[in-house]
């Protein structure tokens, strides 16, 4: 998905892009983990016992491609997953995105049957209960009323459960959080009645705290983090009634009141192209970049390690013939190296295995946020998902007192983009496909 920050238009055809997408999926293999990576002796993964046989389960939603790419069939949706042609997939009508923002999608060669993916555009308008009337809403207008667009993306692995949720329902859990901080994103009315503002203390929703002084940010975020966590136990309930296998990682852009806020949770990741510059709006959450959360949580809590695996961290895997011999480690608590001597509980596999892309946690998961893999597990049915975290990570950008311009953009992808290619790289073929459309359509621009 890409989306212009200034000015978004048409879908992205150029020969380029599509050499781009079909390099990533070519760079998939047919024998692959959870995260598309070449197959390595890896543990089997097994159900929870405590939930019932996935055969006697129905999913709680239909497979489908996004809504925004208008499939109308089964043999549209077949065609999306040809793993012969892997045909990229753009919108038919590209007005059914916001601000003509471009978009397109490509299967994985062999590595499912079906595309693990999912995509959701939201636009709303949210209306203070109060004031639902059209003459209320006139009268009191900005303060009555606030538009946001959404953009989400959802890299799910293991089976499209948690992805094909997460695109049908964390929009609305967005919504409800904003919802309850309505009237503190909201400019104060004029000329409130009494029996308004009483209805509004009601609520519970004009209660402030003096002594601390909260941003209309701070508030923004925190619907967006209590978003995602609920959303994760959503799942997870659901799975006891439904169809629900698999995790995913979530990647959410969310324009309101002139900023741009994106929550991440996974290895996807959001760039913002700002005076000809490529800027990271997210970092990537991987066994490698959170081998320190990872190891410190095993260290506080070794049960959850099922006599399997250490908290520690060595230089090189200790094997039989170290035993008695001194070697490098790490503790939990340490970011340095020090030497101890190697006894037989340190021949266990460590919590984090591996480095750089085939980094493992439990030997098992590439990924460490995201929803979902509540049943995922490793070798003596030890749970994975402890040590995973729905969790996003939220950065904002300030659009309007920003400086930006007809050329900034933001691209949204998920690891199989930026596996192949640099954030620069795709910033620079993206601009060059926008170069060859008019930029003077104000509907393609966020301001």
């Amino acid at each position: 998905m890409r989306i212009s920050a200034s000015t978004v238009r048409r879908q992205l055809t150029e020969p380029t892009l599509q050499e781009l997408l079909i390099q990533f999926t070519h760079a998939q293999t047919a024998s692959t983990n959870l995260d598309g990576e070449p197959e390595p002796t890896w543990p089997e993964l097994r159900e929870a016992e405590n939930i019932p046989a996935a055969r006697t389960l129905h999913p709680k939603f239909p497979y489908s491609r996004p809504t925004f790419l208008q499939f109308h069939s089964d043999e549209e949706i077949a065609f999306s997953s040809d793993h012969q042609m892997r045909p990229i997939i753009v919108p038919k009508d590209i007005s059914k995105l916001p601000w003509d923002s471009g978009y397109a999608e490509a299967v994985n060669a062999g590595k499912s049957e079906l595309n693990e993916d999912q995509a959701c555009v939201h636009r709303e308008v949210l209306h203070r209960p109060e004031l639902r009337s059209s003459r209320s809403l006139e009268s009191h207008n900005a303060a009555a009323y606030l538009p946001y667009v959404y953009f989400g993306i959802f890299d799910g692995h293991a089976g499209i459960g948690a992805a094909v949720a997460a695109s049908n329902q964390l929009h609305h859990i967005i919504q409800e959080k904003l919802v309850d901080v309505l009237d503190h994103l909201l400019p104060p009315l004029e000329g409130c009645t009494s029996a308004t503002v009483e209805r509004v203390a009601r609520r519970g929703i004009a209660l402030w705290f003096p002594e601390k002084e909260i941003s209309i940010e701070s508030l923004i975020v925190g619907a967006l983090e209590s978003a995602f966590w609920d959303m994760d136990q959503l799942i997870a309930e659901d799975r006891k009634k439904y169809k629900i296998k698999g995790g995913c990682t979530a990647l959410v852009a969310l324009f309101i009141l002139g900023k741009l806020y994106v929550a991440n949770a996974g290895d996807s990741r959001a760039v913002v192209c700002k005076n000809n510059q490529a800027l990271p709006m997210s970092n990537d959450f991987t066994p490698e970049s959170e081998r320190q959360r990872v190891r410190q949580l095993a260290a506080l809590r070794p049960s959850l390690l099922g006599g399997d695996f250490t908290h520690l961290d060595f230089n090189r895997r200790p094997v039989q013939r170290d035993l008695g011999k001194r070697i490098l480690y790490r503790d939990a608590y340490m970011t340095g190296w020090a030497y101890k001597t190697v006894s037989a509980q340190d021949l266990k596999i460590p919590v984090v295995n591996g480095e750089g892309k085939r980094s493992r946690v439990l030997a098992t998961i590439g990924v460490t946020r995201g929803f979902g893999d509540h049943d995922l597990r490793a070798l003596n049915s030890t749970p994975v998902k402890p040590f995973l975290s729905s969790q996003p990570e939220v950065q904002i950008l300030d659009i309007m007192n920003e400086n930006i311009d007809d050329s900034d953009l933001l691209i949204m992808g998920t690891d199989g983009l930026w596996d192949v290619t640099s954030n620069e790289r795709a910033v620079e073929t993206v601009k060059k496909s926008l170069s060859h459309f008019s930029s003077d359509n104000d509907t393609r621009k966020y301001r």
